[in-house]
Order: C-alpha cells, then structure tokens, then sequence
C-alpha cells in the first residue's frame, strides 16, 4: 500500500480560548486539526518535534551570541495514494 502524506506545521505555545478544552488546551487544538483535515480525506498519522539551529546574525555573533535550537512541531498526515 502506497500513501501521500501532508505535514502542517504547528506553533510551540498555543492560546486556546474554548472553555471545553480548559487543562485539556494542547489536546483540544490537535483535535479540531485532525478533524478539519480528516473532512479532507487526510488520516491522522503522527506527531513529531523536529529542532533547528539557528545562527546569529552577524551583528550578534560578533558579540559572542552562538547558535540556537528551536523547537518545532509538525502532525502528519496520509492517504492512500
């Protein structure tokens, strides 16, 4: 079995504002994309962190600032192909 798969990006820090995902926020906001994909034929498939290093600009390192790791979050998605 064959699959496309879709990617989305998600924020680090989330504000979510429904009060039915109050101490449930991070879950809460997965949901509502897992299900606004799912209306597209897309099936969740997983969560995954990825970091990258970010250099200073050159201002900066001249100053001694050094590379930084940055968090980022991507759900994945699939369909059959």
């Amino acid at each position: 079995m064959f699959y496309h798969y879709k990617m989305l990006q998600i924020p680090p820090s989330i504000s979510v504002q429904k009060k039915e995902y109050r101490g449930n926020e991070a879950a809460g906001y997965l949901q509502e994309i897992v299900n606004a994909e799912a209306t597209q034929g897309w099936e969740f498939y997983r969560v995954d962190e990825i970091g990258t290093w970010v250099n200073p600009g050159c201002l900066r390192m001249l100053f001694g600032q050094k590379s930084v790791s940055i968090p980022h979050y991507v759900v994945t998605f699939r369909r059959e192909a």
